[in-house]
C-alpha cells in the first residue's frame, strides 16, 4: 500500500518507520528542510510513561491562578480573539474532575508504557543511539502538600503496575547525588525507575536514516496546502509542489493537524501550548543530574543528555505565536541554577521555543477516522517523545489492518463523538490560510 505521512517530527518519522517495516511504500512530507526541526527539536528529553498525566486535574483553576501569580510562573495566558482557544479551555475545565482525570490518566499511561516498551525493542533490534539513559525520573517536591497530593497519581500507577518509590529527602539525594548541595530545598520525591531520557532530535534523525534505508522517501521543503476528498475518502494532498496521491494518509502535524482535517468534517480539539527550553554544556559532571529531575513546583524538567543539560518546561497559551520571549527564560534559569548550581554553563545556553499539540483531556488522538483512508497521530502535548514509538507502531498496525497490541479504547477521535463528514460531491477540502503546514 502507498502511504503518505504528513509531518517529519518524532511522531511522523516513527510512524513512517513502522509502516515501512510492515511492507508499505511510504512518503513523508514536511515544510522544513529536515526532520525534527519544530516541536521535536529541543524538548525536555524525557521518555516518561510514569509521569504521564493530563493537565486537566481536580483543582486546576486554583493551581492555575497560583502559578500565574508566582515570580517564576510555569503558566502564562495571553488571550486571543480565537474561538478555538476558548473552546479548548472550556473542554479542559470540563475534564478537571476526579473521574475524568483517572480515566484520562489511565489511557495515557496505557499508551506511554507500551511506547516505552516499543522503544526498548527498537533499540535492541537496531542499536539506535541518541544519548539515551535508562535511570528513571525523579519528581522532586518542595512542600509536604505536594508529597500528600502524589497519592492520587500513585493509585493510578498501582492500577497499571507501574513501578515507583516515594522517597524522603535523603532518598532523593541517593538517587540524584548532585541534589546534596541543595537538599534543604526539597522534602521528598517520587522516583519512576522505568522512565528513560534521550535526545529526541538525534533519535528522530537517526530513525529517519533507518527509514530511508527501508525505502521511505522524505520530501522536505514542501508546504501542505490542503486535503482533497470525494466525501468518503481522501483523494490527494495539495502542496506547493503539486498534488500527491496515495492509498492512505496519516496526519502527524502536531498543532497544525486540526486546520488540515476540519474541512473534511473532523473537528479535532488540539490546540498549541507553547513551551521553552535551554540546552547548556556540562561544566561539572558531579553537579549535573544523572537522569531527569522534574521540579513539581515550577513544572520544569532538568535532564542530562550526554555532555549537555536540557531544561524544559513552562506553558504559554498564546495561539500559534512562536516569538522567543526573553522573559520566559527566567523560570528555566531559576530551576537549573537552584537545583544544580554547579552543573552547567548558563552563559552558553541555547534558548528555544516550540508548540506542543495538546488535547483538553491529555490523551493523544491516534488511529482511524470516519474518513476511510485517513489516519491520525497527533495531540501528544508534552509527551510526544514519550509516546512516539508506541503511537507509530499502533498507527502502522491500524493502517495495515492488523490487531493492535494494546486496547484502542479512548485513543481515537471517536471519543469526541462521530462527526458529520463532508458530503460526497462537495467541493474538495482546502487548507486554511493561517498557518500553513
Amino acid at each position: 500500500m502507498r502511504v503518505i505521512v504528513l509531518g517529519s517530527g518524532v511522531i511522523g518519522v516513527s510512524t513512517a518507520y513502522y509502516l515501512a517495516k510492515a511492507g508499505h511504500e511510504v512518503t513523508v512530507v514536511d515544510r522544513q528542510n529536515g526532520a525534527a526541526l519544530e516541536t521535536s527539536y529541543a524538548n525536555a528529553g524525557e521518555v516518561s510513561p510514569g509521569y504521564s498525566a493530563p493537565w486537566a486535574a481536580p483543582g486546576l483553576v486554583g493551581k492555575a491562578i497560583k502559578w500565574m501569580l508566582m515570580k517564576h510562573s510555569p503558566l502564562v495566558i495571553r488571550p486571543k480573539m480565537d474561538p478555538a482557544m476558548w473552546a479548548w479551555c472550556l473542554k479542559l475545565l470540563a475534564n478537571a474532575n476526579e473521574r475524568s482525570y483517572e480515566i484520562n490518566k489511565g489511557r495515557m499511561v496505557r499508551l506511554a508504557e507500551y511506547s516505552r516498551d516499543c522503544l526498548r525493542d527498537l533499540r535492541d533490534e537496531t542499536g539506535i543511539r541518541y544519548d539515551e539513559r535508562t535511570k528513571g525520573t525523579l519528581q522532586v517536591f518542595r512542600t509536604q502538600k505536594q508529597v500528600d497530593a502524589a497519592a492520587t497519581d500513585m493509585a493510578v500507577l498501582d492500577r497499571y503496575k507501574v513501578p515507583y518509590s516515594l522517597l524522603d529527602r535523603d532518598g532523593c539525594v541517593a538517587a540524584e547525588p548532585a541534589l546534596a548541595l541543595v537538599k534543604d530545598k526539597i522534602v521528598g520525591g517520587l522516583q519512576l525507575p522505568g522512565d528513560e531520557t534521550g535526545d529526541c532530535f538525534r533519535f528522530t534523525n537517526v530513525l529517519a536514516e533507518m527509514a530511508a534505508g527501508l525505502g521511505v522517501e522524505f520530501r522536505y521543503g514542501i508546504r501542505i496546502q490542503g486535503l482533497e476528498s470525494d466525501g468518503r475518502r481522501v483523494t490527494g494532498v495539495r502542496t506547493d509542489a503539486g498534488t500527491l496521491t496515495a492509498d492512505a494518509y496519516v496526519v502527524a502535524l502536531g498543532s497544525y493537524s486540526p486546520m488540515l482535517v476540519k474541512p473534511l468534517g473532523l473537528d479535532l480539539p488540539v490546540y498549541p501550548v507553547k513551551g521553552y527550553s535551554l540546552t547548556l554544556p556540562i561544566v561539572d559532571a558531579a553537579g549535573a543530574p544523572e537522569s531527569t529531575v522534574m521540579d513539581e513546583t515550577y513544572k520544569i524538567a532538568v535532564t542530562r543528555l550526554g555532555d549537555r543539560i536540557r531544561v524544559g518546561g513552562t506553558a504559554e497559551l498564546t495561539g500559534y505565536d512562536l516569538t522567543l520571549r526573553p522573559g520566559r527564560r527566567g523560570p528555566l534559569d531559576h530551576v537549573v541554577s537552584d537545583l544544580f548550581p554547579t552543573g552547567g554553563d548558563l552563559a552558553k545556553a541555547e534558548f528555544w521555543t516550540g508548540l506542543r499539540p495538546n488535547t483538553p483531556d491529555g490523551t493523544p488522538i491516534v488511529g482511524s477516522t470516519p474518513v476511510r483512508n485517513l489516519f491520525l497521530n497527533t495531540g501528544h502535548g508534552t509527551l510526544g517523545w514519550t509516546m512516539a514509538a508506541g503511537s507509530g507502531r499502533v498507527v502502522a498496525d491500524v493502517v495495515s489492518g492488523r490487531r493492535t497490541e494494546i486496547d484502542m479504547e479512548g485513543l481515537t477521535v471517536d471519543r469526541y463523538g462521530r462527526p458529520a463528514l463532508a458530503a460526497s460531491g462537495t467541493r474538495p477540502a482546502v487548507g486554511v490560510a493561517r498557518p500553513t503546514a
